[in-house]
C-alpha cells in the first residue's frame, strides 16, 4: 500500500481565489479577463526640510492641514543671518567708495599724464632748436614715464576695487539666499501628514520639518502574478472599491508595471500567496478627480482593485463608475 502524499497538489489558483472573493462580495460571475486583488491607497510623500542648520523659529501648520504650493509652513531663526547681512552690506559700501576713489585717482593721473606729455613735447622742441638742454629733456622724459606708470597703477586699483565690490555683492546675494531659504515653503499643494519639529528646536542641515502628502498623486499599489501583469499596459483602465465605502467604484488607470518580479509583502497577500513571485502595479487616480474630492482623500485606506487583461472586455455592471454626489 503506497504512502499518502505529504501535501495536496490540488491547491486553488490565484484566479480561483479572487473569483471566490468576488462571489463573497456579492458580485455576479467575474469575467476571466478581469483580475481582482487587494491593496491600499497611497500618496506621494514630500519632505519640507531645512537647508541650513539653525533654530526653528515657528512651525506655521498643523497635521491634517491642507496647504497651497509656495505657502510658508515654517520659519527659521534669522538673527545671525541678519547680522551677517549688515556686515556684508557695509563691505559693499566700502568697496563702492574705494571704486569711486580709484576713478577719481585715474582722472587725476590722466591730467598729470597730459601735462607731462605737453612738457616733454615742449622740451623736445626746444632741444631740437638748440634752446633747451639735454638734461631738461631727460627730466621731462622721466616725468612722462612716471606719469604713465601712475596711470597704469590707478587702472589696476580701479579693477581691484571693482573686484572687491563684486565679491561684497556676491556675499550679500549669498546671505540673501540663505534668508530666503529660512522661509520653508510647500513645493506643491498637499496635506500635512506629520509635523516633525516643534518651534524652538535646533535642527541640522537637511533635517525634515514637515511631511506633506501630494493629493494630486494618489494611487493604489497592488501585486499581480506574471500571467495577469504581463498583459497590462500603462494607461489601461482599472477600478478601485474601498473597504470603508463599498458602495462607490472609483476609476483609475495603470500608471506603472514593475519590470522585475518580487515577493509579495506580508501586508498585502496571504501566506500561501507570498510564496509566489508577483509584479508590483500602481493604479493612479486622476488628479482632476482627486481635486474634486480632495477633502475625502485618505491615505492608508484598504480596498480591492480590478484590472482588465483584455481591454475589449466590458466592465461588469457592479463595477460601473459610481462616485459620491
Amino acid at each position: 500500500m503506497s504512502a499518502a502524499p505529504a501535501f495536496s497538489t490540488d491547491q486553488p489558483s490565484f484566479g480561483d481565489r479572487i473569483h471566490a472573493l468576488w462571489g463573497r462580495l456579492g458580485g455576479t460571475q467575474l469575467p476571466d479577463t478581469v483580475t481582482m486583488t487587494n491593496g491600499r491607497i497611497e500618496a506621494e510623500e514630500v519632505l519640507v526640510s531645512a537647508k541650513l542648520a539653525g533654530r526653528v523659529a515657528d512651525v506655521l501648520v498643523d497635521e491634517g492641514q491642507t496647504v497651497d504650493a509656495a505657502a510658508v509652513v515654517a520659519r527659521m531663526d534669522t538673527a545671525d543671518l541678519l547680522a551677517q547681512m549688515a556686515g556684508a552690506q557695509a563691505e559693499v559700501r566700502r568697496a563702492e567708495k574705494a571704486a569711486a576713489e580709484a576713478e577719481a585717482l585715474i582722472a587725476q593721473r590722466d591730467s598729470e599724464l597730459v601735462l607731462a606729455q605737453q612738457e616733454y613735447d615742449r622740451a623736445s622742441t626746444l632741444n631740437a632748436r638748440g634752446y633747451g638742454s639735454r638734461q631738461d629733456l631727460d627730466l621731462r622724459k622721466s616725468q612722462l614715464t612716471a606719469a604713465q606708470a601712475a596711470r597704469v597703477a590707478a587702472e589696476a586699483g580701479l579693477e581691484e576695487a571693482h573686484a572687491a565690490t563684486d565679491a561684497a555683492r556676491a556675499d550679500v546675494a549669498r546671505i540673501q539666499s540663505s534668508l530666503d531659504d529660512s522661509l520653508l515653503t510647500a513645493p506643491r499643494r498637499g496635506r500635512v501628514e506629520y509635523k516633525l519639529v516643534q518651534s524652538g528646536e535646533v535642527v541640522g542641515a537637511g533635517a525634515p520639518i514637515v511631511t506633506l502628502l501630494d493629493l494630486s498623486n494618489v494611487y493604489m499599489t497592488v501585486f499581480l502574478p506574471a500571467r495577469e501583469a504581463g498583459r497590462l499596459a500603462v494607461g489601461d483602465e482599472a477600478r478601485i472599491v474601498l473597504d470603508p465605502a463599498p458602495e462607490y467604484v472609483i476609476p483609475a488607470t495603470v500608471s506603472f508595471v514593475a519590470s522585475d518580479a518580487q515577493f509579495t509583502p506580508k501586508t498585502v497577500e496571504t501566506q500561501d500567496e507570498r510564496e509566489k513571485l508577483m509584479f508590483r502595479v500602481k493604479l493612479r487616480i486622476a488628479s482632476s478627480l482627486l481635486k474634486q474630492y480632495e477633502s475625502r482623500v485618505k491615505i492608508g485606506v484598504r480596498g480591492v482593485s480590478y484590472v482588465r487583461t483584455d481591454q475589449a472586455t466590458a466592465w461588469p455592471a457592479e463595477l460601473a463608475v459610481k462616485l459620491p454626489q
